[in-house]
């Protein structure tokens, strides 16, 4: 009997199967890049300034089809395999078809890994540079904004907000109402603009009304605790916030009383991501299982699996509507889909193997 190094297998499939998925990810990326360059190219100034959205967009995809990217780069890898003999080979060595996928799984953990650790990071740096209100979870199509001090209690409402460039909040078409602790109103300000920044608001002209009801337009500042990164915070999509910041963030929003669970959902999606990836080799290496030396039922084979991914996605997906909603613990919404792919996955293999 042939005896194979295991380090030396190891490092084999393990490229085969990074060479799979790349050249998947890189004909997806491809396809996906060039018709959202086509698409967004009437909407920017210029070529440049569409390159740059269209990376952004692309970015915002990866989630998306990263999953089935993992699964058809594990179907390549294996029909190449077949193709080529190396997995008669490797089999013939005495290795089952779980040995045979242990380099596939660790290869598919360091995608996931990488994915939340370093891509999530990095997608949402870029998204929340230049955040508008239509990026914002809204209420009524407005921002609105409320603190209590010991002095009072400051209500504003603005129609839309963009980020300078040093960080700062600018408001648009922005009311701030003054009260004191009874609720009499002390002071109103309007301004078509307002920029809020760590001493508070500023405006270079706003109609301002006393208590007494008198109207005069002068520039004003309004003394506040509210920062750019609290009101951000705030209006935060989950996705729209760093892997890493998530932990953090959600129990601050536990703090103020805010609803967390689409942010639970959204952080145990990246902390299983890795899961997930595994979960999809496992349903690749499921689909691959042949007798044939060469494999041609790879076409019908890789259609089921696409057909299968689909519904896998559906299914997904409402798990993690049902964590939104609360149905569902978040973690048990999102660990459930990917432990019932894997379970399902090997029961496959090992029916395959023995008989």
């Amino acid at each position: 009997m042939i005896r194979l190094k295991p380090k030396v297998l190891t490092l084999f499939l393990l490229r085969r199967f990074f060479a799979s998925f790349f050249l998947v990810m890189l004909t997806v990326c491809g396809v996906i890049f060039a018709v959202t360059f086509v698409e967004r190219l009437s909407a920017n100034p210029d070529a440049i300034s569409t390159l740059v959205d269209s990376w952004l967009r692309l970015l915002e995809y990866i989630p998306m089809f990263l999953p089935l990217a993992v699964f058809m780069g594990t179907l390549v890898a294996f029909y190449n395999l077949t193709k080529s003999s190396e997995l008669i080979i490797a089999s013939g060595t005495g290795l089952s078809p779980f040995q045979i996928s242990r380099p596939f799984l660790f290869g598919a953990f360091i995608i996931g890994l990488f994915a939340s650790c370093v891509i999530n990071p990095y997608s949402v740096n870029l998204t929340t540079k230049n955040l508008t209100n239509h990026q914002l979870k809204l209420i009524d199509s407005a921002i609105w904004l409320r603190e209590k001090t010991n002095d009072g209690i400051l209500t504003a409402r603005a129609e839309g907000l963009h980020i300078a460039k040093n960080k700062d909040v600018i408001f648009d078409n922005i009311t701030i109402l003054l009260q004191d602790n009874t609720f009499k109103l002390q002071k109103q300000v309007f301004a078509q603009s307002a920029t809020l920044s760590e001493w508070g608001f500023d405006t270079e002209m706003a109609d301002v009304t006393t208590a007494d009801g008198v109207t005069k337009k002068e520039p004003s500042h309004i003394n506040t605790k509210l920062t750019p990164t609290t009101v951000l915070d705030r209006y935060l999509q989950p996705d729209q916030i760093s892997f890493w910041k998530l932990p953090g963030f959600i129990q601050k929003m536990k703090g103020i009383g805010v609803p967390t669970r689409g942010h639970l959902v959204q952080f145990w999606t990246l902390f299983f991501l890795p899961l997930n990836m595994m979960a999809m080799v496992a349903l690749g290496i499921a689909f691959s299982q042949t007798r044939q030396r060469r494999n041609y039922t790879f076409g019908l084979k890789f259609s089921l699996g696409i057909l299968t991914c689909f519904a896998l996605y559906f299914i997904v997906n409402l798990f993690n509507a049902l964590g939104n909603t609360g149905t569902l613990p978040p973690l048990i919404a999102i660990i459930a889909p990917q432990i019932i792919i894997i379970a399902g996955s090997c029961m496959f293999i090992t029916s395959f193997d023995t008989i």
